[in-house]
């Protein structure tokens, strides 16, 4: 199974931009998402990347501030984030999908949580 790792949360002033990576274990053409959760409030869901690289899913809460991508290697995925708010702390995870689909033309996905890595803070403060 391959294994994921988080990396890139830092401290950002609402405004600012961020980049997390997730560095896989190994060559894979698997699609994978980002999930994160704010103290006290549950796992959401913000992107998927299908397998073919072409098809993505954002949560409306990210839509048009986030961007997910895969580099040519295939064992590093991106979430880059601009435009970020205080409403953006979270720890943030990457996983597998698990469920994905193209019903209506429409990309979706469930991630598989028990993949994820440990995480990376990612805190947006003045």
């Amino acid at each position: 199974q391959v294994q994921l790792v988080e990396s890139g949360g830092n401290l950002v002033q609402p405004g600012g931009s961020a980049i997390l990576s997730c560095t896989l274990s190994e060559f894979t053409y698997l699609s994978i998402g980002w999930f994160r959760q704010a103290p006290g409030k549950g796992r959401e869901d913000i992107a998927c990347l299908g397998s073919g690289d072409s098809s993505t899913y954002y949560d409306p809460a990210v839509k048009g501030r986030f961007i997910i991508s895969r580099d040519e290697t295939k064992k590093t995925i991106f979430l880059q984030m601009h435009h970020l708010s205080p409403d953006d702390t979270a720890v943030y995870y990457c996983a597998t999908v698990g469920y994905e689909s193209s019903l209506g033309g429409r990309y979706s996905c469930v991630l598989d949580y028990d993949s994820a890595g440990q995480g990376t803070q990612v805190t947006v403060s003045s």
